[in-house]
């Protein structure tokens, strides 16, 4: 039997197939990281991913200043099923976004999709640096399947593109739901759970009117409220990915 995961070897992505007998290169980041950082040496052992083929033990074969290589063992664990878990959210600024981006991964998303809404305060997001907080975060917590990162896109642009079979859990302080957990169990009892999922998070300053109201009106669509008091954004995230992770995702074992 595999091991789920091993806590103690550094791991390392790299967008390369990967297959055991194969020597793979590093790049010179990634080299400087294991090297000058990690002060690890040729024959030294690494992990290794794609979000395609699984993990992969290897082992560091050329250590020169700036360039690496790994000779590709066996395969630690299998790619695991994707999950479909759309997080769209309206863009927040520098930390607090590249937290939201990290938990987003950590929480199993399989795509992130910044949305800009009527009250949305950040229009310009530089999209490498959401794509290396993901790594980062799949690199440290033993994720294997990295998310899509898109391009931001306008609201009613979102709203009129995104499947109406996909259900749609949107988190609103205005909503009439003192039990969001009860919420989305009563989703599950009328077998919606099959569904694709899809989590939407609002800006500081909340939905317009008109937003709602466009929201409300799609099939297949459930607004929250995440408890008594009123969250930061980027908590907002979190509560609600662990929320329909919890009740409805991969979090209860199916």
């Amino acid at each position: 039997m595999m091991p789920r995961y091993d806590f103690r070897t550094p791991r390392i992505f790299l967008d390369a197939a990967l297959g055991g007998g194969t020597e793979v290169a590093l790049d010179r980041d990634q080299a400087n990281y294991l090297i000058n950082v990690l002060r690890l040496t040729k024959g030294d052992g690494v992990l290794l991913f794609n979000g395609r083929d699984g993990e992969w033990q290897a082992e560091l074969t050329g250590t020169g200043k700036r360039s690496l290589s790994a000779a590709v063992g066996a395969q630690q664990r299998p790619q695991p099923e994707p999950v479909d878990l759309h997080f769209l959210f309206a863009p927040l600024k520098h930390a607090r976004l590249d937290y939201g981006v990290q938990k987003a991964v950590e929480m199993g998303v399989s795509r992130i999709q910044p949305v800009l809404t009527r009250h949305t305060q950040v229009a310009r997001l530089n999209l490498d640096r959401m794509r290396a907080n993901a790594i980062e975060a799949a690199q440290q917590c033993g994720v294997l399947a990295l998310p899509e990162i898109k391009e931001p896109v306008a609201f009613k642009s979102l709203v009129g593109t995104i499947d109406a079979g996909r259900l749609l859990v949107f988190c609103d302080e205005d909503a009439e739901v003192t039990d969001p957990v009860a919420a989305l169990a009563a989703i599950r009892l009328d077998n919606w759970h099959s569904l694709p999922l899809a989590v939407l998070i609002g800006p500081e300053g909340g939905f317009s009117e008109d937003e709602r109201e466009t929201l409300v009106k799609r099939p297949n669509v459930v607004r929250l409220a995440l408890g008594p008091r009123i969250l930061r954004a980027d908590t907002a995230a979190v509560a609600a990915l662990a929320l329909v992770q919890a009740v409805l995702g991969d979090w209860r074992g199916r």
